[in-house]
């Protein structure tokens, strides 16, 4: 797999934090050629100081046509690795229009939009590329309080199976990674209530949540040419909460 990522130029959104800056590491512990794309500046400038050789992109992906400029002005590249998103909880009954549009702006539309420009230039480059979506278990199961997020993944899961069909004949494969809780810095945080972290974890046959490396791991193998008949699929990385 080292071998693989050697020449190969990736790009990660959400790259300087949480899930997507452990992709960023791993791609450039194997020798990828990394741009990280976030709207945190600062956090950017961090990584670049500890990384100088992983390329960094500012923008906010709220922004469409500007989004679309910073990412066509970055190239061409081999993969790419959707992890920008946001959580915002509200009960059903109480889901405001706002809270619903932001959810979908950042994480469904802010994929549909990147993901044109970047399979675009792969088609155009002869490039056989893969392209993986973060999604969640949430998209696969109702969760209380999670209306605006589970919609916008499951949005996510059916726009990544339509990818896979109109992208798969030009050799580029498009899947999504589906965690339960994911122990980042900010997942720490919100599931730091024992009571609340031990309902959810009563639902996981594994009976704990996922480390940041764990999801890492199978979004690089996905990337890679170890995964090369794999294409429209969702990966359940959840200890099992799915199959209960």
């Amino acid at each position: 797999m080292d071998k693989y990522f050697e020449s190969k130029r990736i790009l990660v959104t959400g790259g300087c934090s949480g899930i997507g800056r452990g992709v960023v590491l791993e791609l450039w512990r194997l020798g990828a050629n990394v741009v990280a794309l976030s709207h945190q500046a600062k956090n950017l400038e961090k990584l670049r100081s500890e990384y100088p050789s992983i390329e960094i992109a500012c923008v906010d992906v709220r922004d469409w046509d500007k989004t679309r400029g910073v990412v066509d002005s970055l190239g061409v590249f081999h993969g790419l690795v959707n992890c920008a998103g946001v959580g915002l909880m509200e009960p059903f009954l109480e889901c405001k229009p706002t809270t619903f549009d932001e959810s979908i702006t950042i994480n469904t539309k802010a994929i549909l939009n990147i993901t044109q420009v970047v399979a675009k230039k792969m088609i155009n480059n002869n490039i056989k590329g893969s392209i993986v979506n973060i999604s969640s278990q949430a998209s696969k199961a109702g969760l209380k309080d999670h209306v605006a997020y589970c919609a916008s993944k499951g949005a996510v899961d059916a726009m990544t199976r339509v990818m896979a069909i109109e992208l798969g004949p030009y050799g580029i494969r498009a899947n999504t990674v589906n965690p339960t809780v994911v122990l980042t810095d900010l997942g720490r945080e919100v599931w730091a209530d024992p009571n609340k972290a031990q309902e959810m974890k009563s639902k996981i046959p594994l009976g704990r949540f996922c480390e940041v490396q764990e999801v890492v791991d199978v979004i690089i193998f996905l990337l890679s040419d170890k995964a090369s008949m794999i294409n429209g699929v969702q990966m359940p990385i959840d200890g099992g909460f799915l199959a209960t």
